[in-house]
């Protein structure tokens, strides 16, 4: 299996349902590492939330095909990322803090 174009990068990201006027955590994701699955060698994102949802479970970690982290989606009409990393240092203070109380 082939190297994925693109892998996602360690750190802070939205989903792109993540509404900006929003809470701060909502949609909001760690990318801790990106891995490769021992049988069929396709490359995985691990990721957690930096939220609590019925949907996400008990788990406090995720793993989705790596592409998919970089890839973009159309809603609307609108073409956007997938996930957009968060690179305003202000903002990964505050989702530092988050993830810390949340996996301390």
């Amino acid at each position: 299996m082939e190297i994925p174009e693109r892998l996602p990068e360690k750190g802070f990201y939205y989903h792109y349902k993540h509404d900006p006027a929003g809470p701060l955590y909502a949609y909001a994701y760690e990318v801790t590492g990106v891995g490769r699955h021992t049988e069929d060698e396709s490359y995985l994102a691990m990721y957690r939330p930096l939220y609590k949802s019925e949907y996400l479970g008990e788990a406090d970690c995720f793993l989705r095909p790596a592409a998919m982290c970089t890839e973009d989606v159309t809603k609307d009409g609108k073409t956007f990322p997938r996930f957009q990393k968060v690179t305003d240092p202000e903002v990964i203070k505050k989702l530092e803090e988050i993830r810390d109380r949340m996996y301390s």
